[in-house]
C-alpha cells in the first residue's frame, strides 16, 4: 500500500492523491511553520480579548471537558495557572474509564483547586451505541476521517451533553484538550451557532437515536436551548495555538500525581474503549484512525515521522480488547 513520503497517509484514506514524488496532497496544501506560526500567534490574541471580555462575568468561565488524559489535564493546569480562570470540569464516564485515571483525575483537580463532576450514562444505553458501531457505517464516512464510529459517537455525547450544561450554567466557554492533530487551528476559538449546531447534532443524533430510541435524547440539546441563543458559547482548543511540547506536558502533569496507565493503547492515555475502536476501524475503513493527527502532527513539527510511525503500527493489547468485548457481550 503507497504510504506517503513526507507523512504517513496511505493510500487507504479518504480523498488522498500523490505527486510524482510520493507526497500527497495534504503535505502539498500545508504552508509552512511561518504560516501557522503566524495563525497560533492571531488566535493566541483572539482568546486573550475574549477572556477580557467574558472573564469573571459568571460563577464560572470555562466548562472544560475533561478526559484524564494527559492533553486535557496539560490544558486544565494552563487554564488555571497561567490565565487564572474559574473553571467547572466535567468527565464523561463512558464506561471503560482505567482505575489509574480515576486517580489521575482525582489528583489534578484537586491539586487545582478545580470543582469537577463525573457524568455517567446508564451503561445499557452506551452498550447498545457501542455494540451498535461494530457492524454499522451510521455516519457518513468523511465524519470518520479523525476518529472512529466508536469515538466519534462518544465525543458526539460529550459535545453536546457539553454545551447543554454550559447554556444552562451560562458559561461562556468550553475547552477541550486536543492536540494540535486532532483539530485545525482555524476551528480552535468558535462561537456555536444555533443553527450550525442543529446540523451538526442532527449527524449524531439521528443514527444514535435509531440505535437507542428516545432515551438518547436528554444527553442533546432540546428546543428550550435553542431558544436562549444568547448564551451559547465559545469552543475552545488552547493547545492548536499555544505552546505544544510532549516532554513538557508529562513532566508538568507528573507534579500532580499524573500517571500513565499501563492498560491504553500508545494512542490513549485515558480510556480503554479507543484499543477495540482503533481495531474495528481499521478492520471497516483500512487505515488506523488517529493516521491523520499523528500526520498532521509531524507536518507541524511536533512529532517525527518514525514516532509517529510506531504509534499507528502499534498493536493494541489483545487482553484490554477481550476485556472490552466481554463487557460489551460480543
Amino acid at each position: 500500500m503507497q504510504i506517503c513520503k513526507k507523512c504517513i497517509l496511505t493510500e487507504a484514506f479518504p480523498g488522498i492523491h500523490y505527486n510524482k514524488e510520493g507526497i500527497c496532497n495534504f503535505c502539498l496544501e500545508f504552508k509552512g511553520l511561518a504560516d501557522l506560526e503566524e495563525k497560533k500567534k492571531a488566535y493566541k490574541q483572539k482568546f486573550e480579548r475574549l477572556l477580557k471580555e467574558h472573564k469573571g462575568g459568571n460563577n464560572y468561565d470555562v466548562l472544560m471537558c475533561y478526559s484524564g488524559g494527559k492533553d486535557s489535564s496539560y490544558t486544565l493546569a494552563v487554564l488555571k495557572e497561567d490565565y487564572g480562570l474559574n473553571i467547572l470540569a466535567v468527565t464523561f464516564d463512558n464506561g471503560f474509564i482505567p482505575g489509574q485515571t480515576f486517580e489521575n483525575i482525582r489528583n489534578v483537580v484537586e491539586s487545582l483547586a478545580i470543582d469537577h463532576i463525573f457524568f455517567k450514562p446508564r451503561f445499557e444505553i452506551l452498550k447498545k451505541i457501542f455494540c451498535g458501531c461494530v457492524n454499522n457505517n451510521i455516519y457518513p464516512r468523511k465524519t470518520l476521517e479523525r476518529a472512529s464510529t466508536i469515538c466519534t459517537s462518544c465525543m458526539g455525547l460529550v459535545k453536546f451533553n457539553s454545551l447543554r450544561l454550559a447554556i444552562e450554567k451560562n458559561i461562556p466557554f468550553i475547552a477541550f484538550g486536543w492536540s494540535p492533530g486532532q483539530a485545525p487551528i482555524t476551528s480552535s476559538i468558535m462561537k456555536n451557532n444555533p443553527e450550525m449546531i442543529k446540523m451538526m447534532q442532527n449527524v449524531i443524533y439521528e443514527p444514535l437515536s435509531k440505535l437507542v430510541g428516545d432515551e438518547i435524547n436528554q444527553y442533546f440539546l432540546e428546543t428550550k436551548h435553542f431558544d436562549n441563543f444568547n448564551q451559547f458559547s465559545y469552543n475552545i482548543n488552547p493547545m492548536a495555538f499555544l505552546e505544544y511540547n510532549e516532554e513538557k506536558i508529562y513532566r508538568k502533569i507528573s507534579q500532580f500525581g499524573w500517571k500513565a496507565p499501563q492498560e491504553t493503547d500508545a494512542n490513549s492515555t485515558n480510556c480503554l474503549l479507543n484499543s477495540f475502536a482503533n481495531v474495528v476501524h481499521k478492520k471497516q475503513f483500512n487505515f488506523h484512525p488517529y493516521a491523520f493527527e499523528m500526520a498532521k502532527l509531524i507536518r507541524e513539527g511536533y512529532i517525527d515521522r518514525k514516532k509517529a510511525l510506531e504509534k499507528i503500527m502499534k498493536e493494541e493489547d489483545f487482553k484490554t480488547i477481550g476485556l472490552v468485548k466481554k463487557k460489551l457481550g460480543l
